[in-house]
């Protein structure tokens, strides 16, 4: 199931990060910030358990997340929500999934995978500016859940209605949380009207 997040915030940095005109320091951080947001509402569901604890007056009993957290960007652009997630949940185990596009295919083509060991219970949050295709998040999912993780969100900035129905068709199971859906991909399989390429407008490169 697919969750668009339609606070007045979210569309407001959203606007920004989509000009052409905006700094790249700025679009940084922004994208860090909207991470921040629509991830809020992604972790709304997570598992705690109670544990005592003492305040300075009295004790009392809180509750901690259940689960070991885990991280995925998906590179290179993926790296650009990683501080953002990580605000939220510093203590987070952090993997990392490589894949390119093959220019005559369109296909993804994995080159690097990293995850963290000796998880309990992880849940894993598979992040990506930008969910276009919806190929590489659907190879991303197939390869966790060879290894047997099967509890699993993604999270994007901005989606296509296309690659949406990418991941539905293959994993219904996975929620999906994003900041916008936007109109179409076009020829070339950029969003439109999107933001360009977001791995470009991180790190400043063509």
């Amino acid at each position: 199931m697919y969750h668009e997040n339609t606070h007045p915030l979210v569309k407001h940095k959203l606007t920004i990060l989509r000009d052409a005109a905006t700094p790249q320091q700025l679009f940084r951080e922004l994208a860090s910030e909207l991470t921040m947001l629509i991830a809020y509402e992604a972790m709304r569901h997570l598992e705690t358990t109670p544990v005592p604890v003492n305040t300075p007056l009295a004790g009392t009993i809180g509750c901690k997340i259940k689960n070991d957290i885990v991280i995925i960007p998906i590179l290179r652009a993926g790296v650009g929500m990683l501080d953002g997630m990580l605000s939220l949940v510093p203590y987070a185990r952090v993997g990392f999934v490589g894949m390119y596009r093959d220019q005559e295919t369109k296909q993804p083509v994995p080159y690097y995978e990293k995850l963290p060991r000796d998880l309990k219970d992880p849940h894993f949050y598979v992040i990506d500016p930008m969910l276009a295709t919806g190929r590489s998040i659907v190879a991303t999912i197939d390869s966790l859940k060879e290894k047997e993780f099967d509890t699993i969100t993604v999270i994007s900035l901005i989606s296509s209605p296309e690659g949406i129905k990418t991941v539905e068709e293959a994993h219904p199971e996975v929620d999906i949380y994003t900041g916008s859906i936007d109109e179409c991909l076009d020829e070339n399989e950029y969003i439109i009207p999107g933001l360009g390429d977001a791995g470009d407008r991180l790190f400043g490169t063509k």
